[in-house]
């Protein structure tokens, strides 16, 4: 897309709407989306869950078209000011054929959520224009216990619309130095390449890519990176920020193994986009808010390396 589309900031009182585009919500999961639900409220806003939001079909929360119907009435409702999903899961790309464009497009707002959920972020940047946001989801993490970092971050950006430096909750490390400035684009390692060679992929020339994961090996690591780079995404990259990965961090033992920033240092060589690592998004971490297609820059040259986010994302 050539434009951007800015949704609303959150406003004090505000709705927030709830959707299940990917997993089921469980009913011995339940108790987590009532306590992620009761935390949003405890911050001040209302919520409303999405008619399909508790069915499960096949492990989903619905049907494709089911779960996409809820997407497409939380846009159009001019009630609800924004939309953040209960959780991941392995199927939201299933609700794409069913997404109408054209409300998203006349009705932006803030659409949030992680995991699978990067699916959704960037397909409906790619195909309206429209900055999404990654960032915690109601159930893993609003429903747990939020840290400072987790509300300073969620309010800062979302209410406050605070671009900048991105805050820091863990060591930022350069592993390969540099600067490059690009729009934002990623989310999940995996599923972001769900996208690919659909309609739906967004086009990475010229952005920042930021990446995690979940469950997590090198083998794993290894054939997902290798994939993107067969893309032809590491002719077009000018940057990239590696998250927390949770398969290959999580443990002492698993920390003795490669990890992603390594793998891919080895895998682009002879590239020159600058590589940053940090702690800051992903699985089982506290998450900063990233705005999926606004304008960023990353630093890694001459001081401790950074990610500013440099354009517009929130009216």
């Amino acid at each position: 897309m050539s434009y951007t589309i800015l949704p609303e900031r959150l406003r004090p009182g505000a709705t927030i709407g709830i959707v299940s585009p990917s997993a089921a919500v469980v009913p011995g999961l339940r108790p987590l989306l009532d306590s992620g639900i009761a935390a949003l409220e405890r911050l001040g806003y209302s919520t409303r869950l999405g008619r399909n939001a508790l069915l499960n079909h096949h492990g989903s929360g619905g049907t494709p078209r089911q779960r996409a119907d809820d997407i497409n009435s939380m846009f159009a409702d001019s009630s609800v000011d924004a939309i953040i999903c209960t959780q991941g899961g392995d199927t939201s790309n299933m609700c794409l054929p069913y997404i109408d464009f054209d409300i998203i497009r006349e009705n932006p707002k803030i659409f949030m959520g992680i995991s699978d959920i990067t699916a959704l972020l960037n397909a409906f940047q790619a195909r309206t224009g429209m900055v999404t946001f990654h960032g915690n989801d109601v159930m893993w993490g609003f429903g747990r216990k939020m840290t400072g970092y987790d509300i300073s971050e969620f309010t800062g950006r979302l209410s406050e619309a605070r671009g900048g430096t991105v805050e820091k909750n863990s060591v930022w490390k350069t592993v390969r130095g540099g600067c490059g400035e690009g729009r934002l684009l990623g989310g999940n390692l995996r599923c972001l390449l769900k996208l690919a060679g659909t309609p739906y992929m967004p086009d990475l020339t010229d952005s920042i890519l930021f990446l995690e994961a979940f469950e997590m090996t090198p083998e794993i690591c290894g054939y997902l990176l290798a994939q993107l780079c067969q893309t032809g995404a590491f002719d077009r990259l000018r940057g990239v920020l590696i998250g927390y990965i949770w398969g290959l961090q999580s443990s002492a033992e698993r920390s003795r193994l490669a990890r992603m920033e390594d793998i891919l240092a080895e895998l682009s060589e002879g590239y020159e986009f600058p590589v940053v690592k940090c702690d800051d998004f992903g699985h089982n971490c506290s998450n900063t808010v990233l705005p999926v297609g606004a304008m960023a820059r990353i630093r890694a040259e001459g001081e401790e390396p950074c990610l500013d986010i440099t354009g517009p994302f929130l009216m």
